[in-house]
């Protein structure tokens, strides 16, 4: 099936039939999910699916509509739908298209291997790493592992003669093990992945951290309610950067719904801190040579030494601030809108090893579970529940759960006074191990 030409004959109607602009968003993609527990394959799934998403704007106003099914009535009945919702809905002068003919260089998006591999091969990844995991001194029971694929292409074309696609793929593997002493019980999961299968972890590697983490937290000791360092686990670096990344959503810094809306420009955070959005990492699992309405991806310094240079848009909201997108719309498929996103989003990594950070913490805890965790876009309170591991006089002495973690952004962001060097960019949204000097722990 010619599905470029698919795309180009739907914005054809589309302009017959009155669209002042039209843009085709056509995906095709395959996933492979495969489980297994105790060396029993539990199930396996393999399914493909390709469908189209239609904006078409006529007077300014904006209709969307979407169809998986390309015979040419389909195609028709969904043009009519789309422009059927524009012609009820309220006219903006900023639903406009995209026209840069641009494409970034991206390297390592799509493995041709991958479909070569055999299904045994992939199977047997799965089992091995539960096995391994499953010989490790404590561990108990598994909690299953698994292995998953997807590849598929995006096609973009709009009146306004873009017409772009690339092709992507992605695979991974993961377990998860109980670790039981007594009454005790404590789980731990590790993953991998990777655009490529060749370069997936060995699976002795994912087992035995996936065990580590599943030990490491048995025998755990309460602790008093204080003001201590606390220090991040790269894990769980998401409490931090989710966040930071819905403040600098540009539709949120229009609607005055976030607590960095007014802060360009200024100190945010520690100088130690440099944050990346770059949609052009080679082989990132967040890359692309365009984003979702085909403007071309970059990449660019959001904050540069704890100074707030900038914030994301798509065409939209770039329309609606004065500006030029960024490169940062996203979609939830062919069945959605653009909304807006960031692609590899990372702090650069410092120079401290994490056992220096450790070594050089007087009190503190290493948190490595968060729950209900995040930095409120809107106001900047940062709180939520979490365990770890707590240390004195710069050694880790017993693990710790059922601790509550509060601050602001400000506090929190500004009071890091240490960052690690052990960055990983084979994470879409990632951060090195960062230690904060004091917050309030609430305990015992």
């Amino acid at each position: 099936m010619d599905y470029r030409a698919i795309a180009e004959e739907v914005i054809k109607i589309s302009r017959k039939k009155g669209a002042d602009l039209a843009e085709a968003y056509l995906a095709t993609g395959r996933e492979l999910s495969i489980q297994v527990r105790n060396g029993e394959i539990e199930s396996i799934q393999e399914a493909s699916s390709y469908g189209l998403g239609l904006r078409v704007i006529t007077g300014h106003k904006l209709g969307f509509a979407f169809v998986n099914d390309f015979r040419p009535q389909s195609l028709e009945e969904t043009v009519d739908r789309a422009l059927n919702f524009a012609r009820i809905l309220t006219a903006d002068e900023n639903n406009v298209l995209p026209d840069d003919p641009g494409v970034s260089e991206v390297r390592g998006l799509y493995d041709p291997e991958l479909t070569k591999v055999p299904m045994e091969k992939k199977i047997a990844l799965a089992r091995e790493v539960e096995a391994l995991a499953l010989k490790v001194k404590g561990i108990t029971r598994s909690a299953g592992a698994r292995y998953g694929e997807s590849e598929g292409e995006i096609i973009l074309a709009n009146s306004l003669g873009l017409l772009k696609s690339y092709k992507s793929s992605g695979c991974g593997f993961g377990v998860g093990v109980v670790a039981e002493k007594g009454e005790q019980k404590s789980s731990g999961y590790e993953s991998c992945q990777r655009r490529f299968f060749s370069d997936l972890k060995p699976a002795a590697e994912v087992a035995g951290r996936a065990a580590e983490k599943a030990l490491r937290m048995l025998d755990p000791l309460p602790v008093k309610t204080q003001r201590a360092a606390v220090i991040f686990d790269p894990d769980v670096a998401y409490a931090i950067l989710g966040g930071i990344i819905q403040a600098i959503n540009g539709e949120r810094v229009l609607q005055e719904a976030s607590f960095l809306g007014k802060k360009l420009g200024q100190k945010i955070a520690s100088e130690l801190i440099t944050i990346v959005d770059d949609g052009t990492l080679e082989k990132g699992l967040a890359s692309a040579p365009f984003d979702e309405e085909g403007v071309p991806t970059q990449k660019r310094v959001i904050v540069e030494n704890g100074v707030l240079k900038g914030f994301l848009y798509n065409t939209y909201a770039a329309r609606r601030a004065g500006l030029k997108s960024t490169g940062n719309a996203t979609r939830g498929g062919f069945n959605s809108l653009p909304g807006i996103g960031p692609h590899n989003f990372y702090i650069l990594a410092g120079k401290a090893k994490p056992e220096e950070i450790i070594a050089a913490t007087e009190r503190g805890v290493l948190v490595n579970e968060v729950t209900g965790y995040g930095i409120n876009p809107v106001n900047g309170n940062f709180s939520g529940g979490a365990a770890g591991l707590w240390i004195e006089n710069g050694k880790i002495i017993h693990p710790v759960k059922g601790i509550t973690i509060a601050g602001t952004a400000d506090e929190m962001l500004n009071g890091i006074d240490m960052l690690g060097n052990d960055l990983d960019l084979n994470r879409s949204r990632t951060a090195p191990t960062l230690r904060i000097g004091s917050l309030q722990i609430g305990g015992e």
